[in-house]
């Protein structure tokens, strides 16, 4: 199971049967602990993926330590209401100066150190997660200077729970051999969003 079926898991309430029912309240927030453990196993296991995968994004895996991230923060875990449009063609320019095209689907609406912030959510045709792209005050300098990825995660109830302490790099910041979607300009926030993955390589600003 991925942190994300875990999360969702402990989100929605689901249990396994022969669960005992857990109140509403009970079901509406995992534990600290158990949400702090799950991206900490999570973690943990992608550097363990990329330390032993040949095929993977690292270069040099013999020298491998790790990849580095902030703590695990809930500020940075949201629920938000999808603002859904009709879905509309948006094209990516890539890292490698390609062209993607992806479908806005809606926005979310969110505040960062009292700061309102607004991003697009967007979809492709070859994949059924939601796709959230993004830059913010820390690209280029404590995070991956092209942006960060994030899949939110569609609730029971239609809200989405959008969590920064998931955001990651893209393969492109591991390796020039990728071809990475750039995040365009509408989610670009100003505020710093402290959470999730750092830079791979010192000094990155790409």
């Amino acid at each position: 199971m991925s942190i994300f079926d875990t999360l969702k898991k402990a989100f929605t309430g689901d249990n396994q049967p022969g669960q005992n029912e857990q109140t509403s309240e009970q079901k509406s927030e995992p534990s600290l602990d158990t949400y702090i453990a799950a991206i900490e196993t999570e973690r943990a296991e992608k550097d363990l993926y990329f330390r032993r995968d040949p095929y993977g994004p690292i270069e040099d895996r013999q020298n491998f330590t790790g990849l580095k991230y902030y703590p695990p923060d809930p500020a940075f875990r949201y629920t938000l209401l999808l603002h859904r449009a009709e879905p509309e063609p948006i094209t990516f320019q890539t890292s490698t100066g390609d062209e993607r095209v992806y479908y806005r689907v809606g926005t979310v609406e969110f505040e960062v150190d009292g700061q309102p912030a607004q991003l697009a959510i967007y979809k492709s045709e070859d994949y059924d997660e939601l796709f959230l792209p993004f830059r913010d005050a820390t690209s280029g300098t404590e995070t991956y200077g092209a942006g960060r990825y994030l899949e939110p995660v569609e609730l029971a109830n239609g809200e989405l729970l959008v969590d920064f302490n998931l955001a990651y790099n893209p393969y492109c910041a591991y390796s020039d051999n990728f071809s990475c979607p750039l995040p365009p300009v509408e989610n670009w926030l100003k505020a710093p969003i402290q959470a999730g993955e750092k830079n791979y390589k010192e000094n990155d600003e790409h």
